[in-house]
């Protein structure tokens, strides 16, 4: 009886290690399918001509990206962080940067081949720099300056996140209308009026932005206005135009938003011109209708543009 048990005990383990080795064969066997699929996924690449028509084939789930360009910040909305970016210090979202490489700008090749991307989005557009990339990795012109919807809407397309844009966006216009209808509602802007935007750079030089940054925000259809000169710049596809002081009378809005810059000498010829006649002389200026921001944290991308349906409201108000 005795000796039947010791059996059957054996006989058991026997049956139990049997059915662990099918088990974990069975297992293994799935995991095996599941990473054949999903290595196959990303070495699958598909047809695609950017906005300049450079032709050709980019991964369909691309999962190395180095993305040089503004916009940075469009890439993070759509739940993706590229590997590699220009570096981007004191940006809204410079947080979630300590992991990106920075591939400078202009773009260092050896640090692009350095991180062995599978898909390279770069917004300059020197054929010479996309020759060199496009020879390290499939290479994508994209316009920055292109409206949000355009952009978000093609970047979906690019990084199969189609749905995570479409849905992105809605949000986003709909906290959009929620703001400029409470500031019109409040009182604290009016309908119709106008806004400017302007930024000095080293060497003296003044700006005003057209169809980027800031401006892409005031400039919504339930935003402010442009002036008639600087609609002309818009038109003209334009993200910003070197203008003269002199100019500043015909081109500057109801209100004015100016941008600063990290630059000693920049910030000297904005504090010089704002102690002149001209700028005195603005109705934006006597009404006390002008604001400071940073131009790092006034970028046109979805995740700034995002901190700044929060940030205009409050600027307004003071």
């Amino acid at each position: 009886m005795k000796h039947m048990r010791n059996i059957s005990g054996t006989l058991g383990i026997f049956v139990l290690a049997g059915s662990l080795l099918i088990g974990c064969s069975s297992s293994a066997s799935q995991a095996t399918t599941a990473t054949s699929s999903e290595a196959s996924q990303k070495s699958q690449t598909r047809p695609y001509t950017d906005y300049l028509g450079h032709a050709g084939n980019i991964p369909v789930s691309p999962s190395r990206i180095i993305y040089s360009g503004e916009t940075f910040g469009d890439m993070l909305a759509l739940g993706v962080k590229p590997i590699g970016g220009f570096g981007y210090t004191n940006q809204i979202f410079e947080d979630q940067l300590h992991d990106v490489e920075n591939v400078g700008f202009p773009v260092n090749l050896e640090k692009v081949l350095e991180l062995q991307p599978d898909l390279i989005i770069h917004a300059n557009t020197e054929e010479k720099e996309y020759e060199q990339l496009a020879k390290i990795a499939p290479t994508v012109i994209f316009d920055t300056f292109a409206p949000l919807e355009e952009r978000m809407t093609q970047l979906g397309d690019i990084l199969g996140k189609q749905e995570t844009a479409t849905k992105w966006l809605a949000d986003y216009k709909r906290k959009s209308e929620e703001m400029w209808k409470k500031l019109k509602e409040s009182g604290i802007m009016k309908e119709g009026e106008t806004a400017s935007v302007f930024t000095y750079y080293p060497g003296d030089r003044l700006f005003v932005m057209a169809r980027t940054g800031l401006s892409q925000v005031l400039y919504d259809t339930n935003g402010f206005n442009p002036t008639a000169p600087i609609q002309e710049i818009l038109d003209a596809q334009k993200g910003f135009e070197l203008i003269s002081v002199e100019r500043l009378p015909e081109i500057a809005g109801d209100r004015i938003f100016i941008l600063n810059t990290a630059s000693e000498e920049a910030e000297k010829s904005t504090q010089e011109l704002l102690k002149s006649r001209v700028w005195k002389d603005l109705p934006a200026v006597k009404n006390g209708y002008v604001y400071f921001i940073d131009i790092e944290k006034s970028s046109s991308d979805a995740t700034t543009r995002e901190w700044l349906l929060q940030k205009i409201p409050e600027m307004l108000a003071k």
